[in-house]
């Protein structure tokens, strides 16, 4: 499985950015996209999911109604729209995926075996 993660910049308070998650390797529609987030001392944090078959999303409650998390089936990418963005979603972003028919979605970063290799995200105040 190979993950390529991109979008991620420089942007004032109030902004938008859209991350992208390029994923191949094998067929996804078992599987659950997340991303997450890791702010310079902080550990990773969840910041939303998303399930490849069924679509069901999830979010952490920090994004909640700022951040829309969406997937092209065709195109194997799944998207991360980040709206109102605030100085403290300063981070390096990644996308991670894991195994997800008939198991619960999880949000725990130690569940999610794959990882793309992280974009930064800096909101500037």
């Amino acid at each position: 499985v190979q993950l390529q993660a991109s979008g991620g910049g420089l942007v004032q308070a109030g902004g938008s950015l859209r991350l992208s998650c390029a994923a191949s390797g094998r067929t996804f529609s078992d599987y659950a996209m997340g991303w997450f987030r890791q702010a310079p001392g902080k550990e990773r944090e969840f910041v939303a999911v998303i399930t490849w078959g069924a679509g069901s999303t999830y979010y952490a409650n920090s994004v909640k109604g700022r951040f829309t998390i969406s997937r092209d089936n065709a195109e194997n990418t799944v998207y991360l729209q980040m709206n109102s963005l605030k100085p403290e979603d300063t981070a390096v972003y990644y996308c991670a995926v894991r195994w997800s028919r008939g198991v619960p979605v999880t949000t725990t970063p130690g569940s999610y075996p794959y990882w793309g290799q992280g974009t930064l995200v800096t909101v500037s105040s």
